[in-house]
């Protein structure tokens, strides 16, 4: 790499990734498991695919400005297709895999694209089903040749062809490559990330280099991270998480990116590669303590009650451990033959040994979760961000956690709260603007700069920031009382036995609740009790599985009995929906985020039973299978009342 960077000051990703191919060319960039094996690329190899890949695009007439979308796992050779749009002044649009062709289609169209980097042969597919519709994608490159053979639309290239097509163009105009990279600049728009579409149809955040580099550069210098870390890539790389830590701060830090072989094998490649640094939504960490839960149920009698013995002993002292406070003799002696029995091989079987610091975010995460993990010796903290903001807006500080606080404004971020509670931002990793929506840009960036955040939050006495809920979710009730329903929503889903929760109560007299039992945790359950069951509809009505979520909601109810903003927004009814909520059908987000408005229209009879005291109510729901079809799911569900508390009683 002796060719010269012309760098002006301007710090960009492809300028990144030449550093490391000089400074550490031979350390391992990425790594993939493939058919069972690790294969390893380093810093070096990886410059001359993305070299070899941009020179292709642009013989294809990939020009400067123009959008490249890319669809499918997180796979080595489509983060360095990210890099190779942007290496020629391109812009990376990464979409959710896993998103239906309608939902997919809408992206193509709005964000302009003609070029398209895709897995395999299901996206191809896919693909050429919008095709139909967007007819403006003119090149759609794959990566896995699988299946294949018998495609012969002029459209298509394999990846292996367009990276020979650009040696051969690289070859015969020497210079051009490194003409385009030394044109960059770090305020030109590197990645486009679109919103999940909460509240309506998704916008493309359009995020530059400096703005990414900025919250990357922060965030590696917050936690001491080197070149030497590992960690799993794994979540959709069209989501902002994903872009930060797997693509930003390992093009800042140098680390190495691991891919796995596919989503059903994650958890055996996590430990076999036990990562350093880590990263999960909620939603894992849930599933995580869910699979152990369940474990220790089938253990025997010895070993459960090891288990459940030490567990309290990490539940007193784990977390001052972890933070370095004082704690007695007596109890260290303890908790360090926990951690030979219990905590050290669970940590091993959860392939989070060797992990360093663990982060979550993209919601808020429950306390009680939360606790679990610290008290067991993961170094796990919370941070607060969004796609507008790069994910980078709070985090914690080792040795100040706060189970109930998303920590302190990261360095180089303002935060100051409006006089309604909305959390606003202001700091160098914001968004440029929303892609052809100068009007939504000016909603959410204010005259002084600031970013607002959708969010209701509330600083504690130390500075640490609380979030509450969406600013558009908080509601009030009849009586008064502030009414979080996301807040109450994770209390109940820490318990393994729940997957999902949807509150109401904003303009009526007390909270009730839909549930969604988790099939894994309840059939396990309910098969060692002898109770039998043909599918989950037939599990959710069980009158043993009503029982069961009672006793978890009434916990709840004893816990919000203890808190004094919060005591009057105990769920009074609830009921188990006869379907799981499912991104296919609309109710949740791609990132599983509840669709509040949709679910509250589409179950308007089930809410109306609830509030008029009914003790059942029957409904048909229409539902969208994987392979496209559409069917019907009908129940006779059951509602039930739970105890509530007075304020402050604290539960036995």
């Amino acid at each position: 790499m002796a060719e010269h960077i012309n760098s002006a000051g301007e710090t960009t990703f492809p300028r990144m990734l030449l550093q490391h191919a000089r400074v550490r060319g031979g350390r391992p960039a990425f790594r993939e498991k493939d058919l069972g094996i690790w294969q390893t690329w380093n810093w070096a190899q990886v410059a001359d695919e993305v070299r070899a890949l941009a020179c292709g695009l642009a013989a294809l007439g990939f020009k400067r400005g123009m959008n490249l979308a890319i669809v499918g796992d997180n796979r080595p050779r489509l983060y360095w297709a990210m890099a190779a749009a942007q290496c020629l002044g391109g812009v990376a649009v990464p979409l959710y895999q896993d998103a239906p062709a309608a939902d997919m289609a809408y992206v193509l169209d709005d964000a302009e694209i003609d070029f398209a980097v895709v897995e395999d042969q299901e996206q191809v597919d896919k693909l050429f089903e919008i095709k139909q519709r967007v007819n403006r994608i003119s090149h759609i490159i794959y990566d896995d040749p699988r299946g294949m053979r018998h495609y012969t639309q002029p459209e298509l290239a394999s990846y292996e062809q367009v990276q020979q097509l650009g040696r051969q163009f690289d070859q015969a105009h020497p210079g051009f490559f490194m003409n385009e990279v030394n044109a960059g600049r770090s305020d030109d728009v590197a990645v486009m990330l679109y919103t999940s579409g909460t509240t309506g149809k998704p916008k493309g955040v359009c995020q530059t280099h400096g703005s990414f580099m900025a919250a990357a550069t922060g965030g590696v210098g917050f936690d001491k991270l080197t070149e030497r870390e590992d960690i799993l890539s794994y979540l959709p790389m069209a989501w902002v998480g994903d872009h930060l830590f797997s693509y930003a701060q390992a093009l800042v830090a140098g680390f190495t990116i691991n891919c796995p072989e596919s989503g059903d094998t994650v958890l055996t490649d996590l430990r076999e590669i036990g990562p350093t640094y880590y990263f999960a939504p909620p939603r894992v960490f849930e599933n995580m303590l869910t699979t152990v839960m369940i474990r220790m149920e089938d253990a025997g009698a010895i070993k459960r009650k090891m288990f459940h013995h030490f567990m309290e002993v990490a539940r007193r002292v784990g977390s001052d451990i972890l933070d370095g406070k004082p704690v007695g003799l007596t109890d260290r002696l303890r908790y360090a033959l926990g951690n030979l029995l219990v905590y050290g091989p669970l940590k091993n079987v959860l392939g989070l040994s060797r992990v360093r610091v663990a982060y979550t975010a993209g919601a808020a995460i429950g306390p009680d979760l939360f606790r679990f993990y610290r008290s067991i010796g993961v170094n796990l903290k919370q941070l607060y961000g969004s796609t507008e903001t790069c994910a980078y807006v709070c985090l914690q500080p080792d040795g100040n956690i706060k189970f109930d606080s998303v920590g302190l404004p990261a360095p180089g971020v303002e935060v100051k709260l409006a006089p309604n509670g909305e959390v606003l931002v202001k700091s160098a990793a914001m968004l440029k603007e929303y892609y052809k929506r100068p009007d939504a840009t000016a909603e959410v960036i204010d005259e002084h700069g600031y970013f607002h955040t959708g969010d209701a939050g509330i600083f504690d006495e130390e500075g640490h920031l609380k979030i509450i809920d969406r600013a558009a979710d908080v509601g009030k009730m009849t009586s008064g009382e502030m009414f979080a329903p996301n807040y109450i929503e994770n209390k109940l889903k820490f318990f393994p036995f729940i997957k999902e929760a949807v509150a109401f109560g904003h303009e009526r007299d007390r909270v009730c609740a839909f549930i969604n039992i988790d099939m894994e945790a309840v059939g396990n359950w309910a098969e060692r009790r002898g109770i039998p069951y043909s599918g989950y509809t037939d599990l959710a009505g069980k009158p043993e599985v009503y029982e069961l979520i009672a006793e978890c909601v009434e916990k709840v109810n004893a816990d919000l009995a203890s808190e004094a903003l919060m005591a009057g927004t105990q769920i009074h009814r609830f009921l188990v929906l006869h379907k799981e909520l499912d991104p296919d059908d609309d109710e949740l987000t791609r990132t599983r985020k509840v669709r509040r408005r949709f679910i509250a229209e589409k179950y308007k009879v089930l809410i109306d039973a609830l509030y008029a005291g009914r003790i059942s109510q029957y409904i048909e729901t229409q539902v969208k299978f994987e392979d496209g079809r559409q069917g019907k799911v009908a129940a006779d569900l059951r509602i039930v009342d739970v105890k509530t508390y007075s304020t402050l009683k604290k539960a036995a």
